[in-house]
C-alpha cells in the first residue's frame, strides 16, 4: 500500500495560505534552491485547470526540466493539493528563472524562482584499457541498458511510497566523489572526454550493507555493463534513487522496501544491498 502523505499535504496547505500571486496559489520548497538541488512545488487545485498539469523550469528562454504534478490528499477534509518535484540542473546558470505551470491548453500560471550558485569539484580520472573500452567501444547491450534506464527515469507513476527526508544509504560519511563533479576522463588510447558526475560515491569496504534511502518500489535490480550490479527504487511519482556498483544484490522476490529514518547513523533498514552503493538521489559506494 502506498504511503498517504497526510503531513506533507498539511505542510503545503500552510504555505499556500501565505504564498500566492495573481495567477496561481503556490508554495515552493526551498524558495532559493542551489544548482543541482530538487525543488518541490505545491499548488492549490483548481477544478477548471484543464486536466493533468506539469511544471516546467525555464531559464534564458530554454526549458531545463519538467515534472508532472501528482495529488496529495490529506484525508482529513482539507482541500487537495498538487505537488511536483523538479531537479535544478547542476549545469544551469544561477539567477532568475521561472516555473511554468502547464496544462494541455497552455500555461496557467508562472512562479518566479531565484537559483543560487554553487561551487563544484573538478577532477581528472585516468582510465585503464578495460574501463576505456566500457566508455568508448559501441555495444548494443550497453545501448539497450541505457534506453531501459531512461525509460524508467522518464516515467511518472501515480503512487506515493515516501514523503519524508531521505536517509543516508550507509553509516559512513566518507565520500570519494560528489554530486556535480566536473570530470575529465583520460583514456588509455590517448583520447579524453568530459562529464558531470550525477551521483555521490561513498567510500566503504566491500561487503558493507547498503540500505534504501526511503520506502519505495524496486523497479530495477540487475547487472549493467556501465554501473555493475544496480538497483533503482521509485519513491514518488518521477522520484527515484539509484544504487550502483553493488557487490551483491539481495532483492530476490522483493517488490516493496521500507525504511524508517532514525536519528542514529547506525540505523540501517532493509533491504540489504551488500557492497558498492544518487536526487534524484544516485548514491553508491566507491570501490575499495
Amino acid at each position: 500500500m502506498a504511503v498517504k502523505p497526510k503531513y506533507g499535504a498539511a505542510l503545503f496547505l500552510f504555505f499556500l495560505t501565505i504564498a500566492a500571486n495573481a495567477q496561481i496559489q503556490y508554495a515552493v520548497i526551498p524558495e532559493n534552491p542551489r544548482l543541482g538541488e530538487p525543488v518541490t512545488i505545491g499548488i492549490a487545485v483548481d477544478s477548471g485547470s484543464g486536466g493533468p498539469l506539469r511544471a516546467a523550469l525555464v531559464s534564458g528562454g530554454q526549458r531545463l526540466a519538467k515534472a508532472a504534478f501528482f495529488s496529495l490528499d490529506s484525508g482529513d477534509g482539507q482541500p487537495p493539493v498538487l505537488a511536483a518535484v523538479l531537479a535544478i540542473p547542476s549545469t544551469a546558470a544561477p539567477g532568475r528563472a521561472v516555473i511554468n505551470v502547464e496544462s494541455a491548453g497552455g500555461i496557467i500560471g508562472q512562479i518566479d524562482l531565484d537559483i543560487a550558485g554553487r561551487e563544484f569539484v573538478s577532477e581528472v580520472i585516468e582510465l585503464n584499457p578495460s574501463l576505456t573500452g566500457i566508455r568508448t567501444v559501441p555495444d548494443p547491450q550497453k545501448t539497450a541498458e541505457s534506453e531501459q534506464l531512461w525509460a524508467i527515469l522518464n516515467r511518472t507513476g501515480n503512487e506515493i511510497f515516501c514523503f519524508d527526508t531521505f536517509c543516508f544509504p550507509v553509516a559512513s560519511q566518507r565520500r570519494t566523489s560528489f554530486f556535480g563533479d566536473r570530470r575529465v576522463f583520460k583514456y588509455s588510447n590517448g583520447g579524453s572526454d568530459t562529464s558531470v558526475h550525477a551521483g555521490v560515491d561513498y567510500g566503504v569496504p566491500k561487503g558493507t550493507p547498503v540500505s534504501a534511502c526511503g520506502p519505495g518500489r524496486v523497479v530495477l535490480a540487475r547487472f549493467r555493463i556501465v554501473t555493475g550490479n544496480s538497483v533503482i527504487i521509485e519513491h514518488l511519482p518521477g522520484v527515484y534513487s539509484l544504487y550502483y556498483h553493488l557487490d551483491l544484490i539481495n532483492t530476490a522476490g522483493v517488490e516493496r522496501v521500507n525504511r524508517t529514518c532514525h536519528r542514529t547513523a547506525s540505523a540501517l533498514g532493509n533491504p540489504c544491498f551488500r557492497g558498492k552503493y544518487r536526487s534524484g538521489c544516485l548514491c553508491r559506494a566507491a570501490r575499495p
